[in-house]
């Protein structure tokens, strides 16, 4: 069984006449389907699971931007992987909820 992680990601898409919000939320509307737990922030979305699917997902939401009319999209990721146990968001923010 593979390890939970957290993965962010930043998609910054780039646009002559598209509104690059509208562009992001298709990125976001690809993690909602995901089943993955998600956190969508100002600058990031988090995904927690597996390292292999939140990557796979990672791609498609960057496919998802390209085929809706972005030039180019720039993408960053942040992850936290721990050797020997999982990582979760709600060890990072339980305690601010």
């Amino acid at each position: 069984m593979s390890k939970t992680i957290n993965l962010g990601i930043q998609i910054v898409p780039k646009s002559k006449t598209l509104d690059s919000y509208a562009l992001v939320d298709k990125a976001i509307e690809v993690i909602q389907k995901s089943g993955v737990k998600y956190e969508v922030t100002p600058f990031e979305t988090v995904m927690e699971g597996p390292q292999d699917k939140l990557m796979a997902i990672a791609l498609l939401a960057q496919e998802a931007v390209l085929a809706a009319g972005a030039d180019e999209v720039l993408v960053y990721y942040r992850m936290q992987i721990r050797n020997n146990s999982n990582v979760t968001m709600e060890e990072k923010t339980a305690k601010f909820k």
